[in-house]
């Protein structure tokens, strides 16, 4: 197979060949829809809110020139940029269909995400239901009396095979709100609060804020405007802020030298976490206050760096399994490493030459990504190509609970492989390329030319063509759990990096905890620590420690009088029974991932340095 692998690899006759096979068989599966299938005619939503305190969007839906006798509908499980199923269909209520003359039609619902009507004789249907908005989350729906949140997804039906079926938006907005519509979507000239999408895929990367909103000076990068609306947005000096974000917006056209959209709106639905990337438009938990501190700051402009540069990579460079979407499942793929991981690398080099990051802050997040990945027990387990594929069971950074230690981020060893394929690439060339071409030649080959997406092979052919050379090693470094060789890598750029374990001083029983009234309950038990060489999970209740009421003064003066080695006698209580364990102490090590400046650099690992940062 090996061999095989590498004559396929080498062979561009046989990649291209197989490469369109594989794309034409994906293309089949996930749009089923596109074929056999008459069009319906004009489809016009409007979504009203007369009474916000009940969290209640009511929603009417006109379709026209129905082409059979049944129409059926439904409702995506998931939304664009969030890879964990929804289940929006739950939040419909009083669902109700009509002819052209206001009589009801018959109907039912099918399944979970799915509705079914008879429109008879009628090619005019009417469908009226209710929304309940009540979580205010990027990938929910949301509404009160100071705002509202959309997320087409959980909000709009469409008819099946309809995907690609142009429709209308109006909004109603709830009559005390005097603030802008902040949306990606085009409005109608001459028509109040009512937008156009091309198709459903447009709609539901649109998401949609109203209410008492504020709107900060727009800006123009190449001409194209870009608006800041958002609720709630904080105290802080928003000239300034403006300032920094037409640099970090002015930072990543550079990389790719495009810019794909008309207008473009980043959408503040209010202080929390989570954001989510749209086509020409990002949907972010914001807050202003945040601007405070220095760290605050660092992690505010990475973040929203992270989301705007989305738009290039995922939105348009993206993986072929990535649209046209199949909204009933979900849609996985092996290369998130790359389309989230390499959107969190490229903000340190966007805020670094935009001059709102640090070379030492730079070197810093790089560290922790390091950090975070090794000194999780799951990087033993789970490749980065594992846990894309499987993010839609694991969560977008590993599972919780006991089973975390079998599971990895792609968040966190993504960005690493992002640097060190760049390393690697500019080394290779003499410092004539880097990872920057790889992208423009991936956005130019597959979006602007092809209109599609790439498979892994072909994003790996796109490397070794830039590189000049094999990738093998970062290949398997992406697809397995080999352990990588950091050193070398950081080396390229004139960088050490310290993977040297370290003992940390005292003893380790390796337990987090939480102190009760009579007990510590164990959050947390590292994994193969002396405490779960022992048995205690997350959940286990410590009563006695050596024969003593178990509190954290008890446990402290424990850890300091006893060295490595020691046994610790311990009663648990696990699944309501008492249990005496013996917990051995032992030592623990640890890796800081410490990346500084080579003392002595050689002329071209300087020259990477230079252009590099």
């Amino acid at each position: 197979m090996e061999t095989f692998a590498l004559l396929f690899s080498r062979n561009p006759f046989l990649i291209r060949f197989f490469q369109t096979l594989t794309f034409a068989a994906v293309f089949l599966v996930t749009i089923p829809h596109a074929f056999g299938q008459k069009k319906v005619g004009n489809l016009a939503f409007t979504v009203s809110m007369e009474d916000p305190a009940t969290h209640l969007y009511h929603v009417t839906f006109r379709c026209e020139g129905i082409p059979g006798d049944t129409l059926n509908l439904k409702m995506p499980v998931w939304t664009p940029g969030y890879y964990q199923l929804m289940n929006y269909a739950q939040q419909v209520q009083n669902f109700q269909a009509t002819d052209g003359s206001g009589k009801p039609l018959k109907w039912e619902k099918t399944a979970n995400s799915r509705w079914k009507v008879y429109p008879k004789q009628t090619k005019s249907v009417t469908l009226t239901y209710d929304v309940k908005a009540t979580r205010n989350f990027v990938a929910g729906n949301y509404l009160d009396e100071n705002r509202g949140y959309i997320s087409p997804a959980g909000v709009f039906l469409y008819p099946e095979g309809q995907l690609n079926h142009p429709l209308t938006v109006t909004l109603k907005p709830y009559a005390k709100w005097s603030g802008p519509i902040a949306t990606g979507l085009d409005s109608i000239t001459g028509q109040d609060h009512t937008f156009v999408a091309p198709n459903y895929d447009s709609l539901y990367d649109s998401p949609i804020l109203m209410g008492n909103l504020e709107q900060l000076p727009s800006f123009t990068v190449q001409g194209i405007p870009h608006y800041f609306i958002g609720y709630n947005l904080g105290n802080f000096d928003r000239q300034q802020f403006m300032a920094d974000l037409k640099k970090i917006v002015e930072g990543s056209v550079a990389v790719i030298g495009d810019i794909p959209y008309k207008h473009y709106t980043f959408i503040a639905i209010g202080p929390g976490g989570g954001g989510i990337e749209h086509l020409n438009s990002t949907s972010i938990s914001f807050s202003g206050d945040q601007l405070k501190t220095r760290a605050g700051k660092n992690q505010l402009y990475n973040f929203l760096a992270h989301e705007y540069f989305h738009h290039y990579n995922v939105k348009r460079i993206r993986p072929v399994e990535l649209g046209p979407f199949n909204y009933d499942q979900q849609n996985r793929t092996r290369m998130l490493w790359v389309s989230e991981g390499f959107t969190v690398y490229y903000p340190y080099l966007i805020l670094k030459k935009a001059g709102l990051m640090t070379e030492e802050e730079v070197f810093g997040a790089l560290q922790r990504n390091v950090a975070s990945y090794e000194n999780k027990p799951g990087h033993r387990f789970q490749s980065a190509t594992q846990a894309s594929f499987e993010t839609w069971e694991d969560g977008p950074f590993g599972r919780t609970g006991d089973e975390a230690y079998k599971t990895i981020s792609y968040y966190s060893k993504g960005p690493v492989l992002g640097a060190m394929l760049d390393f690697k690439i500019r080394h290779e060339t003499q410092n004539k390329k880097s990872l920057d071409d790889v992208m423009r030649a991936l956005y130019q080959t597959y979006y602007q030319t092809e209109k599609r997406g790439f498979t892994e092979n072909e994003f790996w052919a796109e490397c070794e063509k830039i590189a000049g050379t094999s990738l093998r090693e970062l290949f398997d470094y992406a697809s397995t759990v080999k352990e990588i060789d950091y050193p070398k890598y950081f080396a390229y750029a004139g960088l050490a990096i310290d993977a040297t374990p370290k003992d940390v001083p005292g003893s380790w029983l390796g337990i987090s905890f939480t102190e009760k009234v009579d007990s510590l309950l164990v959050t947390e038990a590292e994994w193969e620590s002396p405490a779960w060489k022992a048995g205690l999970r997350k959940g286990s209740v410590i009563l006695t420690i050596d024969g003593q009421k178990a509190d954290i003064q008890a446990l402290s003066a424990l850890m300091k009088a006893k060295k490595p080695g020691d046994p610790v006698n311990l009663l648990v209580l696990q699944g309501n029974q008492p249990k005496e364990v013996r917990a051995v102490l032992g030592k623990k090590s640890e890796r800081s991932f410490e990346i500084s400046r080579l003392p002595n650099p050689t002329a071209l690992q300087a020259a990477i340095l230079k252009a590099w940062l």
